[in-house]
């Protein structure tokens, strides 16, 4: 645990600290596109075996590493995670997504739901976390993760994956009590999460919050943003957690970016449909940003990769405070040396803009 960084240059980056070139991560870069990935997934049997697994969550946790020069690594595992502590039955059907056998609809649900037990019902995460950090030897720093206070309500309301979660925005309309006790227990339950995680070993910690952008403006701020900042109130009050960056991660709620940014969290994520100059602009040199080519430009030819990742280096410019990513999750059908290319790329033009 105590093994020095071989390569900070994320850390500085979110610390909006110089560094030698624009480091960069790759959202789900330890995945289905790997073939590694899908012969690791063989041997465990199921997804939720892979993920529960510490050895296997190690293994590829650390694939995407072997084969490229990425500056951090992401702990691998699932968002689900807390709601299937919860005892909500949680499984993943072939092609279909996540499903949960009792999802929360009403209050006696949510009245039985209670923070889960991080040394038991989720001791295989924080194991994970352990053996991740060890096995790193200081390479690159690990990110631990949770979902958001909302976007896991998606989840444990509708039961399963959905266009537009429209049975929470009804309890939200209809019973906001209600929602804003499930969303209660869950920012406690993220917080509890992320703590244990920096305990184990995480060197940064990031909020998913994939669903916030269907919110509208009022509702976003009262069922997503209030929970986010509660979370990281209550990791910047926690001796394990207040030294470590905190990214949030918003998809589709760019327009909340100044708001996202007084929580007092360390980065935001931006996702491809917003220039990061009006980005940098909307956060006014508060937070680090991290983000933000459409993952779909992965799949063009190189010379497009090349030329759409120096077009958000271009957007972003010759100041600190990036982390190069996409904006969301590369997809399964992507080639990994087209990956590759965009790593090298991103390392080669980021010295460059700043003469090195």
């Amino acid at each position: 645990m105590n093994t020095p960084l071989k390569n900070d240059r994320f850390l500085r980056a979110l610390r909006r600290e110089p560094t030698d070139t624009t480091p960069i991560w790759v959202m789900r870069q330890a995945g289905r596109y790997l073939p590694e990935y899908r012969a690791t997934r063989e041997r465990a049997g199921s997804f939720m075996g892979l993920a529960q697994n510490p050895e296997f969550a190690c293994e590829v946790t650390l694939q995407p590493l072997e084969r490229f020069e990425l500056d951090a690594a992401i702990l691998f595992s699932d968002i689900l995670t807390i709601p299937d502590a919860m005892g909500l039955g949680l499984s993943f059907a072939q092609g279909e997504g996540p499903q949960f056998a009792h999802p929360v609809r009403t209050a006696a649900d949510i009245a039985k739901l209670a923070v889960p037990d991080m040394d038991g019902e989720l001791r295989y995460v924080m194991d994970a976390v352990r053996l991740i950090r060890r096995e790193l030897h200081g390479r690159v720093p690990l990110i631990g993760f949770s979902g958001s206070p909302w976007t896991l309500a998606c989840y444990m309301v509708e039961g399963q994956g959905s266009k537009d979660f429209a049975t929470l925005k009804a309890m939200c309309w209809n019973e906001p009590k209600l929602a804003h006790q499930l969303l209660d227990t869950l920012a406690q339950s993220v917080a509890h999460y992320l703590i244990a995680q920096a305990a184990a070993g995480a060197q940064a910690l990031m909020i998913f919050d994939t669903w916030g952008g269907l919110l509208g403006p009022a509702a976003f701020r009262e069922f997503s943003l209030r929970y986010m900042a509660r979370v990281v109130e209550a990791l910047k009050a926690d001796p394990h957690a207040r030294e470590l960056p905190v990214i949030l991660f918003s998809k589709g709620a760019g327009q909340h970016l100044a708001e996202m940014a007084d929580t007092g969290c360390t980065a935001l994520g931006v996702d491809w449909t917003m220039d990061l100059a009006d980005a940098r602009r909307a956060v006014a040199g508060k937070v680090a940003l991290q983000g933000n080519l459409d993952p779909a430009v992965m799949r063009a030819s190189p010379d497009v990769i090349r030329r759409e990742a120096r077009a958000v280096l271009d957007s972003y410019g010759n100041h600190p405070g990036h982390v190069f990513n996409l904006g969301h999750g590369i997809t399964p059908e992507v080639d990994p040396e087209h990956v590759k290319v965009l790593v090298d790329e991103v390392h080669a033009y980021g010295r460059i803009l700043r003469g090195n």
